[in-house]
């Protein structure tokens, strides 16, 4: 049996790296209240991309295939792909691109776009980054209209407003990512 221990976030590291996220590693998902507040539909995203870089603009990218979303409901499913929602033959993509991206100790402070079925809404979010070896683990969690998004379709409201949009995984540096070595 191993343990794993998590570290504080070395900001030199961090702040000179570009990390991408490991889809192996990592959940993309989403819950969303219905009938009325009553339950929730829980699904996540099965085929995702992302990355993390404090030295470029936009300093964080994640795109999503729509078309891999998963509910545990077939029917439901394909409603959710459908027009009436994320429209994933029209609009393949639901991507997340930062405006602003700030570290404060191990939180990420992040200001964003997330655009989806052909709009986007503003996002703001917290993430907790947390040193595992040479990876970073990631939490970030933020809530969001789909009715902004223009996915409000359901019977008598049922659906209810807002959503929460979760991202849990790892980050591992990127092949191409290059750290400045103090001299």
């Amino acid at each position: 049996m191993s343990t794993t221990t998590l570290y504080p976030v070395e900001s030199r590291k961090l702040e000179t790296t570009r990390w991408r996220i490991d889809p192996a590693r990592s959940t993309v998902e989403f819950r969303s209240p219905t009938l009325w507040g009553l339950a929730t539909v829980e699904g996540r995203f099965e085929r995702y991309d992302g990355t993390l870089d404090l030295r470029q603009e936009p300093a964080i990218e994640l795109t999503i295939d729509a078309g891999s979303l998963k509910t545990g409901n077939r029917i439901r499913d394909k409603h959710l792909r459908s027009s009436d929602f994320f429209d994933s033959r029209n609009h393949p993509e639901v991507r997340f691109v930062s405006e602003t991206a700030e570290v404060e100790g191990d939180d990420l402070n992040v200001s964003g776009r997330l655009y989806a079925a052909g709009t986007s809404i503003p996002l703001e979010l917290r993430a907790t980054l947390r040193q595992h070896g040479d990876e970073l683990e990631v939490d970030a969690r933020t809530k969001g209209d789909h009715r902004a998004l223009e996915m409000s379709q359901g019977l008598l409201g049922m659906i209810r407003s807002p959503s929460e949009m979760r991202v849990h995984g790892r980050l591992v540096r990127d092949a191409d990512s290059e750290i400045t070595q103090d001299a």
